[in-house]
C-alpha cells in the first residue's frame, strides 16, 4: 500500500492541518506497517502554477513548449499524477484562505487533473479513471462554516470532494477543525474532536 501525504498549510509548525495530518499518516503507518510513505510539503517544494506551455505538456493545446524550464515541468506533470496514481490512500491537508483552498494545493490540483490519465470525456459526460482510492482530507477553519451564515461561503470542502469525484475518487472522508480564529474556548474543543476522529478515519480506510 502506497500512502501520499500531501501538506498545502503556510503556518509550518504553527500549522493544526500539519499536526492532524502527522496524525492520520502515523496512525495508518502503525497500523499498516509495511505502506510506503512519499510526502509532499506544497509549500517548501512550491509547484509552479499552471500555465499555457505548462498546460499543453498535457492537453491538447497548440503552444510552443519552448524552454528547458518547460520540459521540466512537462517532466514535474508526469511525476505528479504517476504518484497520484500510484498511491493507495491520499491524506491532504487543506487549509481554509479566503474560502478556498491554499493556492499551493491547487496547483498540485492543476497537475494531477489530466484528460487521459485522471479522467476522459465520453458521450455520456465525464468519466474518472481513478477510482479505489481512499482520501482523508484535513480541513481547518478559522470560523464556523458546516452550518450557519458562514455555509454559503464554504468553496473548500465541497470544492475537494467535487474535484476528486471528477477523476473517480468517491471514498473520501473529512477530518474538520473549525473556529481556529475565534479564541481558545472555541478552537480547543474543536481541534480535540479533529483528534479524536482520527482514529475512526483510518481505521475505515483500512478496512475498505
Amino acid at each position: 500500500m502506497q500512502v501520499l501525504h500531501i501538506d498545502s498549510s503556510i503556518l509550518g509548525e504553527a500549522s493544526i492541518s500539519r499536526t492532524l495530518t502527522a496524525l492520520v499518516v502515523a496512525d495508518l503507518s502503525a497500523n499498516a506497517p509495511t505502506a510506503k510513505v512519499v510526502y509532499r510539503d506544497l509549500v517548501q517544494e512550491v509547484i509552479p502554477h499552471l500555465d499555457g506551455p505548462i498546460a499543453a505538456g498535457f492537453r491538447p493545446l497548440s503552444i510552443p513548449a519552448g524552454a528547458a524550464i518547460v520540459a521540466a515541468e512537462h517532466a514535474r506533470s508526469e511525476q505528479l499524477v504517476t504518484e497520484f496514481l500510484a498511491s493507495d490512500v491520499i491524506v491532504i491537508g487543506a487549509p481554509m484562505y479566503n474560502f478556498s483552498v491554499a493556492s499551493q494545493l491547487k496547483a498540485w490540483i492543476d497537475r494531477i487533473v489530466q484528460p487521459g490519465r485522471t479522467f476522459k470525456y465520453t458521450s455520456t459526460g465525464p468519466v474518472g479513471l481513478a477510482p479505489g482510492k481512499r482520501v482523508i482530507v484535513v480541513t481547518t477553519r478559522g470560523g464556523a462554516y458546516t452550518s450557519g451564515p458562514l455555509a454559503p461561503l464554504d468553496f473548500q470542502e465541497p470544492y475537494l470532494q467535487a474535484t476528486l469525484g471528477f477523476m473517480g475518487v468517491t471514498d473520501v472522508r473529512f477530518i474538520r477543525a473549525e473556529n481556529l480564529s475565534k479564541g481558545e474556548a472555541l478552537a480547543a474543543p474543536s481541534i480535540s474532536a479533529a483528534r479524536d476522529s482520527v482514529r475512526d478515519a483510518t481505521r475505515q480506510v483500512l478496512a475498505t
